[in-house]
């Protein structure tokens, strides 16, 4: 019996390849580093001019969206992660910035991977869009990010 194709899969997208390659650099180059501390300060360097090479409108929100979760949640380690700036818990990212730049999308996101603590109930958000940040969106994200943690 043969199947028809119903979809044309045509694999990655080239943002896609380019974000995984990102992500074998960033492993290779972490394996690299000697002391933690080291590790630490190259790590927030790294995630510190990827946000500096982003276009004005996502820069401007990476930077505060750097700043929030470093002041709310000093106890996660800045990172790359596939190329975006992202947060770890003992080695393992809790949350992450995606430029709309990054994947030409419409909006940058927050997102929140499963070791955050944000459940609520039998579904919750994990993904927000993040148009600007203004004073309110700054209270949700530090408030997001201490429950991610708690």
């Amino acid at each position: 019996m043969s199947r028809t194709k119903t979809s044309t899969y045509e694999g990655f997208t080239a943002e896609e390849r380019a974000a995984m390659k990102e992500h074998a650099q960033e492993v290779k180059k972490a394996s690299r580093r000697t002391s933690r501390a080291e590790k630490a300060a190259e790590a927030e360097r790294d995630l510190l001019a990827k946000i500096a090479e982003m276009p004005d409108a996502d820069r401007v929100i990476a930077e505060r969206v750097h700043a929030i979760v470093t002041a709310n949640a000093p106890m996660l380690a800045p990172k790359l992660w596939y190329g975006m700036p992202a947060y770890a818990l003992d080695g393992k990212v809790v949350c992450f910035f995606q430029s709309a730049d990054k994947f030409k999308t419409r909006y940058s996101t927050l997102g929140f991977n499963d070791l955050a603590k944000l459940d609520d109930g039998a579904m919750w958000p994990t993904h927000f869009a993040l148009a600007e940040v203004t004073a309110e969106v700054e209270e949700r994200i530090a408030e997001l990010v201490r429950r991610a943690v708690g």
